[in-house]
């Protein structure tokens, strides 16, 4: 393959191009387009089927053990795992006590980290609104098996909450209402205020 130079595709460029700048600008744009192509590839984690049937694997036996719903997760870094949850709503009475949270909790304390940048995690079913915490963890990649109309199939309300979320605030079933705004600003304001914070 011959390589790329700013000569051979200098014809390669819009109509209405006419200045030798606007020629090499061009060329340049066309030149990176290629690279960015590779780099976007490099960049996106290739998904390994064996995590996400770990995950399963960990659903299946949290039924069977009787210890909570059929949800688990599994988090990786680098190829290899570095957290495991499975849903425990009702052994520990916590409602966000999910697959996905747990793992991420889990991987969390492995790491030494509340930022899990450069992990995926694998879970057995679409993640409800706990993908919100995904994002709060910086995870990099979601893959699922389940999707959330299969678990409503089997009883649960991920479409529900779905469907919630898509709406206003106001036409949503669980009323939302803002009091004090003024006095509640004030831990913001300390917290812009304080030397000691650690963003997240």
């Amino acid at each position: 393959m011959r390589p790329f130079s700013t000569q051979r595709v200098a014809g390669r460029r819009p109509s209405g191009v006419r200045t030798r700048v606007e020629r090499n600008a061009c060329a340049i744009l066309f030149l990176l387009s290629p690279l960015k192509e590779v780099v976007s590839k490099l960049a996106t984690p290739t998904p390994n089927p064996e995590f996400l049937r770990r995950a399963i694997v960990l659903a299946i036996q949290n039924v069977n053990a009787g210890a909570g719903g059929p949800f688990a997760a599994v988090i990786v870094r680098d190829g290899r795992i570095v957290g495991e949850g499975v849903n425990t709503v009702t052994t520990t009475n916590d409602p966000t006590a999910h697959g996905e949270v747990n793992a991420i909790r889990a991987a969390c304390k492995s790491l030494g980290t509340f930022a899990l940048a450069g992990c995926e995690l694998y879970t057995s079913c679409e993640p409800c609104p706990c993908a919100r915490a995904c994002y709060w963890a910086r995870i990099d990649a979601i893959y699922y098996g389940s999707s959330a109309a299969d678990a409503a199939r089997a009883g649960f309300d991920d479409a529900f909450l779905y469907e919630e979320f898509r709406k206003d605030q106001g036409a949503r079933t669980l009323p939302a209402t803002q009091l004090l705004s003024e006095e509640a600003w004030a831990s913001f304001a300390a917290w812009i205020a304080s030397n000691s914070k650690v963003d997240y």
